[in-house]
C-alpha cells in the first residue's frame, strides 16, 4: 500500500509535507518551516508524528522544529555533513542510507547545489521525492553554497527517477519559475501550457506544487540544459551541460 502524502503550505511561500503509512500509523514530516499549519494538519487527521527530515539548513526549513517537538517528541534526521549548523539531530544521514517509515524503505541523496550537504529522500514504492531547495517546480534553488559541477550532477541525479515519481519541492516559486522559462523556451509548448495551468491554479489559490518529474523534464530549463534551444538561449549552441546549467543559473540570478 503506498504512503499518503500531504502537502502543508507555511509561511507566506514555503512547504512542508507529511508522510504517512496506514498499515503501520508512522507518520514523517519533511522540513519544518513553521509549527502552526503542521500542527494543525496533524490533529485534524488524527496523526502523531514519529519521524523528522530536515533537508537543509536554511531557517525556512527548521524554524518550526523546537515547537513540533514540544507537541510530538519524533526524532529528528538530518544530513551528517550539515550537523553543525542544524538543530540536534537523533540521527545522522549521508548518501546510501535508507530511511524507513512503516513497511516501505526510502534511499537518502545527497543533493548539493544549493546548499552543501542539501539531502533527498526518495520513496521508489510510493513513487515520491522530497527535494526541498535543489529541484524544484520549473526550477532549481539559489546556488548559494555550491558550483555548477555539483549542482549539475545533483539534479542528473533526481532526472534519472522514474516519470512518474512526484517531486515535492519547498516552495510556491512556479509563477517566477515559468516566467523566466519562457525566456529561454519561448516555443515551448509544454512549457506554455504548464505556465497557463499555473497562472489557473494560483488564481485559485491552489499550490503548483508537488509535480510530475516528467513535467520537469518537458519544462524546467535546469534539467534541459542538452536541448539546443536552451544551448541557445544563453549563447552556448552545442556547449558542455555544465557551462549552459552555470548560464541558465547565472541569467535566473539576474532575471
Amino acid at each position: 500500500m503506498p504512503l499518503d502524502l500531504v502537502t502543508v503550505p507555511c509561511l507566506s511561500d514555503n512547504y512542508a509535507y507529511l508522510l504517512h503509512d496506514p498499515e503501520s500509523g508512522e507518520t514523517a514530516l519533511i522540513d519544518i518551516p513553521e509549527a502552526a499549519p503542521i500542527l494543525a494538519e496533524l490533529e485534524a487527521r488524527g496523526w502523531t508524528l514519529d519521524q523528522i527530515w530536515i533537508t537543509h539548513h536554511h531557517d525556512d526549513h527548521v524554524q518550526g522544529l523546537a515547537e513540533v517537538l514540544m507537541a510530538h517528541p519524533a526524532k529528528v534526521y538530518g544530513g551528517r555533513g550539515d550537523a553543525h549548523r542544524l538543530p540536534d539531530l537523533d540521527f545522522d544521514l549521508a548518501e546510501g542510507d535508507k530511511l524507513v517509515l512503516g513497511g516501505e524503505s526510502g534511499e537518502v541523496f545527497d543533493v548539493s547545489g544549493h546548499t552543501i550537504g542539501h539531502l533527498a529522500f526518495y520513496f521508489p514504492d510510493s513513487g515520491i521525492v522530497f527535494t526541498a531547495d535543489s529541484l524544484m517546480a520549473l526550477g532549481c534553488g539559489r546556488m548559494f553554497e555550491g558550483n555548477p559541477e555539483m549542482f549539475y550532477a545533483s539534479l542528473q541525479k533526481l532526472a534519472a527517477l522514474p516519470g512518474e515519481t512526484i517531486v515535492c519541492s519547498g516552495h510556491e516559486y512556479t509563477t517566477s519559475n515559468g516566467k523566466f522559462a519562457l525566456t529561454i523556451e519561448p516555443g515551448n509548448a509544454a512549457l506554455i501550457s504548464r505556465v497557463e495551468q499555473v497562472a489557473a491554479a494560483r488564481a485559485d489559490a491552489l499550490p503548483t506544487v508537488p509535480s510530475l518529474l516528467s513535467e520537469e523534464l518537458a519544462t524546467n530549463p535546469f534539467l534541459r540544459v542538452d536541448q539546443p534551444e536552451v544551448q541557445a538561449a544563453v549563447g552556448l549552441p552545442g556547449g558542455d551541460p555544465v557551462a549552459v546549467f552555470a548560464a541558465v543559473r547565472k541569467a535566473k540570478d539576474n532575471f
